[in-house]
């Protein structure tokens, strides 16, 4: 994979002689979603805020797009977009006047006002005031905001909350959409598994102050497959150890690349093979087994 946009290294630290957070290392890439997840109280607000500037660490750095956020502040922070829950913004104000009021801050041209409104699908409402708006309007408002400078890393905390269903869809849908073309990094935090499932390409997991897991979500990992056959005692003696019971069949763990061949065998071997199935595990599902059913919850 090429270079990351950010680089959070062996960062350590230590409040009040705890040690919350313990040597974390963590890569974020361009045009990538990640989500960032763990138990309440895991580390995950305390690693946000040092990737933010917000905290400093006791040891360790992060860098963004080539620039250490201790050494070079301002430069390295100005690659950096977030959203936190529900943006504030000012509700007696148009859509539209709120971001050139933002957009004063960091000379940004009306151009580019223009370009992250359509981005995020706004332009029919953009014009009429902020308190018309809907939560689902007010999010997709705040993320126009968090790309006018045009950043390299966007960090989102429970960016879906309160959201309906068709506001989630909706605000996933113009996230993937920012990711893909305007190539920026992109972590996200959130208790809703079911959503950061369908939003992420990959998870970081932190239990404990520390990084237990970093997995791709769109690999090919099955490894287990559900089969029901005629003779069950012949398949039990012909697949072996290899084949749990379950329901009305077997559970059988074998690669993928194994399974014409395994089903070939069990043919030949004159067993009839009724269904056969990959068992794939949810985000959630792996999420208890990597933390052993700690609760998660909003970033902490």
């Amino acid at each position: 994979m090429t270079t990351p946009i950010v680089q959070v290294k062996n960062l350590n630290k230590t409040i009040k002689g705890k040690h919350i957070i313990k040597s974390v290392n963590l890569d974020f890439y361009a045009g990538q979603i990640t989500g960032f997840l763990g138990p309440n109280g895991a580390g995950k607000t305390t690693t946000i805020r040092m990737m933010t500037g917000l905290m400093y660490p006791t040891s360790g750095e992060v860098i963004i797009n080539g620039k250490s956020l201790q050494q070079n502040f301002e430069q390295a922070i100005s690659h950096v977009g977030v959203i936190v829950e529900n943006p504030e913004m000012y509700k007696y104000m148009s859509g539209y006047k709120n971001l050139q009021h933002f957009a004063r801050m960091h000379n940004v041209p009306k151009s580019r006002i223009d370009e992250v409104v359509e981005q995020v699908g706004l332009q029919n409402r953009i014009h009429e005031k902020v308190k018309t708006y809907s939560l689902g309007m007010r999010q997709r408002l705040g993320l126009a905001q968090a790309m006018l400078h045009r950043p390299k890393f966007l960090i989102l905390d429970e960016p879906t909350n309160g959201l309906d269903p068709a506001g989630i869809r909706e605000f996933r849908m113009y996230l993937r959409r920012i990711a893909e073309e305007d190539n920026v990094a992109i972590v996200v935090s959130s208790h809703l598994l079911s959503e950061i499932e369908l939003m992420v390409d990959r998870i970081a997991v932190i239990q404990n102050g520390e990084i237990i897991d970093i997995r791709e979500l769109k690999e090919e990992t099955v490894s287990e497959y559900y089969i029901e056959v005629g003779q069950k005692e012949q398949f039990a003696s012909f697949a072996g150890e290899n084949a749990k019971p379950q329901n009305e069949g077997f559970v059988v763990t074998i690669t993928k690349e194994d399974v014409p061949k395994f089903v070939r065998r069990m043919v030949e071997a004159g067993i009839d093979v009724y269904t056969i199935q990959p068992i794939t595990k949810r985000l959630e599902d792996q999420f208890i087994e990597l933390t052993g059913g700690g609760a998660i919850d909003a970033v902490r």
